[in-house]
């Protein structure tokens, strides 16, 4: 490849841009990316279109959200034309019906967007493509009752083998890359035939592995407490800037691990207030409830739900009280699901973005929490996080697919 070239790539179902920071931050060039929902746009439009500039965004495509059908069906010349011109296509098609977490809806009509991920394939023929989802996405719905059901994973292997791609597929656990976080995902990594096999990406992962997390100040495992001990209540309280009648913590000082030092960057410097580290207003009860679990709860890091739950006086769901000495386990879109290791209070969402490798300069935009029937249409700041790719494992990623489209 010629000295100095550009890398070029497209993010599709974007989120609030997690994998496109990532891919940002290790020197590749967005051209434009696709996200439906306007919450997690405004965040992206915000972040890495308004203020980093990443993307040389197409002036016939609207700075808007977009459906990629829609997309699809309204500008298929334009995306015929860039044939040729891009060398990345990123991201992966919303998780939730293929969550394990979740409730696993095999006719969740989200599923059905590998098909529309495809078909964009098609049209735009990358020289490489980098697809992520749930771990979910490699076990067929109905196996048991159905030999021959077909996990979606061998579906989108297959449409890429037939549309002329090397694929190689994946399985990572994040919090092995210096993700403060246990978090398994499905990774597909697929090449032009002509340019070469992906074969050799996890490999170039862990080679480039120690050197990269050395040069950034970081171990290979960082734990709960080292990548979130400087955001404490205790730290002292102000009003929070955007979210009325609520307090946000304030930036704790002390000795900082390396890990909070990258996040937070210069960032303090200007803001004595986190983005987004608005503390909820919990009952008197959840309080006592909190505090009970913290002093007497002897389980850290495991999930509290069943019956186990009445004993504690837990009337949510489940609820597990994470343990300061280990990663962190899946961010998800819950802002409930986890108990602070020393805080009688749940997580706020700066400190999820924190555990998810977002720096701190990156501020999530929109509603911190929504409920109910709103779920269908609003992704709030905790779910933009929690669907989130974390930032510090697509920047190794995007490193070592640069190495890939330079060496073959």
């Amino acid at each position: 490849m010629e000295q100095g070239k550009k890398y070029t790539v497209i993010d599709l179902f974007a989120g609030a841009g997690g994998l496109s920071l990532g891919l940002y931050q290790a020197g590749w060039n967005g051209l434009f990316a696709i996200e439906k929902n306007p919450f997690a746009f405004e965040t992206l439009k915000y972040n890495l279109i308004d203020n980093k500039k990443h993307f040389a965004w197409p002036e016939w495509l609207p700075q808007t959200p977009h459906d990629i059908n829609e997309v699809l069906r309204n500008y298929s010349q334009q995306l015929k034309d860039l044939c040729g011109q891009v060398d990345l296509v990123a991201g992966g098609p919303p998780c939730q019906g293929f969550s394990m977490a979740g409730k696993r809806v095999e006719n969740d009509v989200r599923n059905q967007l590998v098909f529309s991920y495809i078909k964009f394939i098609e049209l735009v023929q990358p020289k490489m493509i980098l697809f992520e989802n749930v771990k979910g996405f490699t076990y067929a719905f109905d196996k048991r009752n159905d030999n021959d059901a077909e996990p979606y994973s061998q579906k989108v292997i297959r449409g890429l083998q037939e549309l002329g791609y090397n694929v190689k597929p994946h399985v990572f656990d994040f919090s092995n890359y210096g993700v403060p976080q246990r978090r398994k995902r499905f990774i597909l990594v697929g090449i032009q035939k002509d340019l070469g096999s992906p074969d050799n990406f996890e490999q170039l992962l862990l080679s480039n592995r120690d050197q990269f997390l050395k040069e950034k100040g970081l171990k290979s495992t960082v734990t709960l407490r080292e990548a979130i001990s400087d955001l404490l209540r205790s730290n002292g309280e102000a009003p929070t800037p955007d979210r009325k009648g609520f307090n946000s913590g304030i930036y704790g000082g002390g000795r900082l691990t390396n890990y909070e030092k990258l996040m937070r960057g210069d960032y303090p410097k200007t803001h004595n207030v986190p983005n987004s580290h608005s503390f909820a207003r919990h009952t008197t009860d959840k309080l006592k409830c909190f505090q009970r679990l913290l002093d007497e709860y002897p389980h850290r890091g495991k999930r509290i739900d069943g019956d186990v739950r009445e004993e504690w006086g837990i009337r949510q769901r489940g609820i597990t009280v994470l343990d300061p000495h280990a990663v962190s386990p899946t961010i998800t879109g819950q802002p409930d699901d986890y108990l602070h290791y020393s805080e009688p209070r749940i997580m706020t969402v700066r400190e999820c973005a924190r555990i998810q490798s977002f720096p701190d300069w990156y501020e999530f935009q929109k509603k911190y929490t929504t409920g109910g029937q709103m779920r269908k249409k609003e992704v709030p700041r905790c779910s933009q996080v929690g669907n989130a790719i974390p930032p510090l494992f697509a920047e190794q990623a995007g490193y070592v697919l640069k190495q890939m489209l330079k060496y073959g």
